[in-house]
């Protein structure tokens, strides 16, 4: 098989476009040029247009990979789970099988731009930020797809749930009195909701001035 031309992506930076003979276009990255070199008149036997069709089709994950990471943060589970989605007409296949998202998923990670350590601390900050305590946290992270051996050091780096459970409690009674059991089973509940444990509810009730005999 002859390479017809062989030329830069006008749309694409760092992509080239291989036209063969038979009018296939095979989408490749400049490493992929480089390796097989590749140029224009080229003549590819059966095995080099085999590895070359292949290496397009890595590197064509590759490319949406990172355009995936572009858009946002993703744990590697996310990530592979997109790649491999059923596009939404069911008439058309996959981008790519498992083996394929799973190497562009090494591929990311060697380059540092895919970490599930740092993406469960983005995270995590953003959660608390929001005002949810450890355990709702627990459930995005796992909601995420993000291993759970990097749950905890997400969550270490966290400050204590002093300030958010003292700033949720102002704004849900504004000055409602505790002394009314059904007000501080509702202020209760929806901290536990919100992912707090009950010695860190509790403490915040003791805070706002509610007697623990009045519990």
């Amino acid at each position: 098989m002859r390479i017809r031309k062989l030329a830069p992506s006008v749309r694409v930076g760092g992509r080239w476009l291989c036209h063969l003979e038979d009018g296939t276009i095979l989408r490749l990255g400049e490493s992929e040029v480089v390796a097989f070199g590749l140029g224009t008149g080229k003549e590819l036997d059966e095995a080099e247009l085999s590895a070359l069709t292949e290496a397009a089709r890595a590197a064509q994950v590759r490319e949406k990979a990172v355009e995936l990471l572009s858009a946002r943060p993703l744990s590697r589970k996310e990530l592979v789970e997109k790649l491999t989605a059923r596009p939404r007409n069911r008439e058309k296949e996959p981008l790519c099988g498992r083996e394929a998202a799973e190497a562009a998923a090494d591929w990311l990670e060697g380059l540092g731009y895919l970490d599930d350590g740092q993406y469960a601390r983005t995270v995590a900050e953003h959660c608390a930020a929001k005002g949810y305590g450890p355990g709702r946290i627990r459930e995005e992270l796992y909601r995420r797809g993000v291993p759970r051996d990097c749950w905890d050091g997400a969550l270490e780096g966290l400050s204590g749930p002093e300030e958010a459970i003292d700033a949720f409690l102002q704004k849900k009674l504004r000055g409602a009195e505790l002394s009314d059991p059904k007000v501080r089973r509702r202020a209760a509940d929806a901290l536990a909701r919100r992912g707090y444990r009950w010695e860190d509810i509790s403490a915040g009730l003791r805070r706002y001035g509610a007697e623990p005999e009045e519990w």
